[in-house]
């Protein structure tokens, strides 16, 4: 217990020493939000990975799937390096920093504002985002908690207090940057833990061949007396699996934490390079967490809730009772680092979301036009820094309301998470991506897709969820791209004039 308390402590004064140093940093505007739009790949890869990859995944995601579709939901992980690390650089890296950067948006809300020309939109996505990452971030904080009363023996409400107190801590005193370079920090411990902790379960279980044929030789749940799925190349029930890997790996392309990401990198090279880190990184994390989730049912079947549902959010925690003092430290910090890492990034994106894009929503002139009546410098300036004040006070109201969520959660952590991402990227997903791309794609597209995206997440909610919300997450994402489509075309073009200015960045 002295290990566990001590590799804790050193891990939380470093990460509080990171905030202080990025204070200064953090006073403008840009330096609080971008962290001055001139961060490394290195960090940049770090933050999106670490970011992309919490408790959520560790606890909730990796108990979850692998007790239902055992080794095969590793491909959840694969998917989630390919399409939601690899493809979403490639496709989002370079077209988000160079259009974002000419538009000088700062949020996606922002960005929904000035491309399309609306207000109204830009107000419409700030609402959906503030709304819809707090479930997310209850996620966060039911996640950890758990595996912290596990291996810490601490109660779970006061670790969800500790948690909410020392993120708001370190992302309000140093913003972005301090986010990043913890970040880089907790990445380090994420890839080390993961590695040794599936390394020592396995060990105890006589070996990888050992456990994959104890594996082969459990029952399905289906009941009919067959067995061998759970260790087969796609498991027993592959189109479930399916939904779960497009949730998981396509939804990053349109969360504003995620996506944000992509606007503070320094330059295009720096995206080449921040592709491959970024990629690595998710193959051995979330590779790695599934594969781990796959062996559950080695460890025998979960507690049941009350309402007479498995508790899988218990599963990995208690595959990693049996483990030495000195890996259960270690698995504590991986998760912690995981988890905050997590919790920054959504809290800072809710808080600068709802200060530039609903209180503080400055009228900007177009790409090309030059801005009148401009204020002074020392007037600028007091602005800038009341914005940032303003930030500060709305990351602790943020992580208020979701820590009043993580107290009583309504659901297990998967659920959270399906409901968050098929809200957020059933909305954001194709008229960000389209609109990077496609001139063509209209005002209204974008609204259609807004109402398509949150109206079926909270239909489904509200009916009971006949769809599962990881598969009703996965319609609204993918049937966006053909209600933006199917609108634009039915619907009238911008301006010419407006959009040849938006786009002209990719001519320089």
């Amino acid at each position: 217990m002295t290990i566990k308390f001590l590799l804790t402590i050193i891990f939380l004064v470093v990460i509080i020493a990171v905030g202080f140093y990025s204070h200064k940093q953090a006073r403008s505007v840009d330096g609080f939000v971008l962290g001055g739009r001139n961060v490394g790949p290195w960090l940049t890869a770090f933050a999106y990975g670490t970011s992309y990859f919490s408790a959520v995944v560790f606890v909730g995601y990796a108990g979850q799937f692998g007790w239902k579709y055992g080794l095969s939901s590793t491909w959840i992980g694969v998917g989630n390096a390919v399409i939601g690390s690899l493809l979403a650089w490639l496709v989002l890296g370079r077209r988000t920093k160079l259009m974002t950067q000419h538009i000088e948006s700062r949020t996606m809300p922002d960005f929904f504002g000035t491309r399309f020309d609306s207000q109204g939109l830009r107000v419409a996505a700030s609402l959906i985002a503030f709304v819809f990452l707090i479930p997310y971030t209850a996620g966060v904080y039911k996640g950890i908690s758990t595996l912290f009363e596990m291996g810490l023996g601490i109660p779970y409400e006061y670790c969800v207090v500790i948690m909410a107190i020392l993120t708001a801590v370190y992302v309000i005193l140093g913003g972005y940057k301090a986010t990043a370079m913890n970040d880089f920090i907790q990445g380090i411990i994420m890839l080390f833990g993961i590695v040794t902790v599936i390394l020592a379960v396995l060990n105890n279980q006589g070996g990888l061949t050992s456990a994959v044929l104890r594996l082969a030789e459990m029952p399905s749940d289906a009941g009919d007396g067959t067995n061998g799925g759970f260790a087969s190349l796609f498991g027993p029930d592959p189109w479930n699996l399916l939904g779960v890997v497009i949730l998981t790996s396509l939804g990053t392309w349109g969360l504003p934490q995620m996506v944000g990401k992509f606007y503070s990198i320094t330059d295009e090279r720096a995206i080449r390079r921040g592709t491959i880190i970024s990629t690595l990184f998710a193959f051995v994390v979330a590779g790695g967490c599934y594969f781990l989730g796959g062996f559950g049912r080695l460890f025998g079947t979960p507690p049941m809730l009350p309402n007479g549902r498995l508790a899988f959010d218990s599963i990995v925690p208690s595959m990693l009772t049996t483990l030495p003092d000195a890996i259960i430290a270690l698995v504590v910090l991986l998760v912690l680092s995981a988890s905050m890492s997590t919790l920054a990034s959504l809290v800072l994106t809710s808080s600068s979301t709802m200060t530039l894009d609903l209180i503080y929503r400055d009228k900007k002139s177009q790409p090309g036009e030059v801005e009148e009546g401009s204020i002074d410098d020392t007037v600028a300036e007091r602005v800038e820094r009341r914005k940032v004040v303003v930030m500060r006070v709305l990351i602790v109201f943020f992580i208020v309301i979701s820590l009043l969520i993580a107290l009583n959660p309504p659901t297990f952590i998967a659920q959270l998470m399906g409901i968050s991402w098929g809200a957020l990227a059933g909305a954001f997903l194709a008229p960000f991506m389209l609109g990077l791309y496609w001139r063509g794609t209209t005002t209204a597209s974008v609204w259609a897709c807004f109402v398509w995206g949150v109206g079926l997440t909270v239909l489904n909610m509200l009916f009971g969820n006949p769809l599962n919300p990881i598969n009703c997450g996965a319609v609204a994402m993918v049937g966006g791209f053909a209600v933006v489509w199917l609108t634009s075309l039915l619907t009238p073009k911008m301006k010419r004039e407006h959009v040849e200015q938006i786009f002209a960045c990719y001519k320089k």
